[in-house]
């Protein structure tokens, strides 16, 4: 058996080992589109998107990235106080950063099926919540365009109920309580360059863009 002394440098050891790695933290980084910047015309032009995802997003990244540090700088300090200080600004600009990172696989080219739903489980699930397609982007754009101010519209998953569910989150909140599959961003700076302030048209038009073969893997991760 180890000696007391042993004990104590053996512990002390590991202490000083695990310590460098409580404040070892991962810089979130831009994802690169899957698709050129000019790839969602004329649903949502160029501008927009080169705007919403080179200067929003990388907004969002940075914005987290500068929390994250002054956290870790907070938790060497143990300073509860800017721990607590910084939790806004790591939900906004983490939540802004995990949103659009989905939104940008939720779209698709039309030329690359955009728009077109498969059938299959996902289809079967909405058809049986909402009764028809259709229905189900009448009830969601209405959602949709009823957030107060800035925020999102969601498809979600409940796992609890298995069933899919429209949900809406104000600001940059991501969906919590429902496993994400397909958000829509409903912000100005999503749509305001083309749509002025008519979010009707810019919700009735994005449908012809949206990538069911990413929101149906999802759907079958989740379900």
């Amino acid at each position: 058996m180890l000696s007391i002394a042993a004990r104590s440098i053996k512990s002390s050891t590991i202490k000083s080992t695990l310590r460098p790695l409580t404040s070892i933290r991962t810089k979130v980084t831009l994802p690169e589109l899957p698709y050129e910047y000019d790839g969602l015309e004329p649903y949502i032009n160029t501008e927009i998107m080169k705007l919403h995802h080179s200067k929003h997003h990388q907004a969002y990244v940075n914005g987290y990235n500068q929390a994250e540090e002054k956290l870790s700088g907070a938790f060497q300090a143990n300073d509860l106080t800017q721990q607590l200080a910084l939790q806004g600004a790591l939900k906004f600009n983490g939540g802004g950063h995990i949103n659009h990172t989905l939104f940008w696989q939720n779209l698709t080219p039309k030329a690359n099926g955009g728009g077109s739903l498969p059938k299959g489980a996902l289809s079967s699930a909405i058809a049986k919540e909402f009764g028809s397609f259709d229905d189900f982007v009448k009830q969601f754009n209405a959602a949709a365009a009823g957030v107060q101010g800035s925020g999102w519209a969601w498809l979600g998953y409940n796992k609890a109920s298995k069933r899919v569910e429209i949900a809406t989150t104000p600001n940059q909140d991501p969906l919590l309580h429902l496993t994400p599959l397909l958000g829509i961003d409903v912000w100005e700076h999503a749509y305001y360059l083309q749509y002025k302030n008519v979010r009707p048209d810019y919700l009735k038009n994005i449908w012809e863009v949206v990538n069911w073969t990413t929101v149906a893997e999802r759907f079958a991760k989740a379900s």
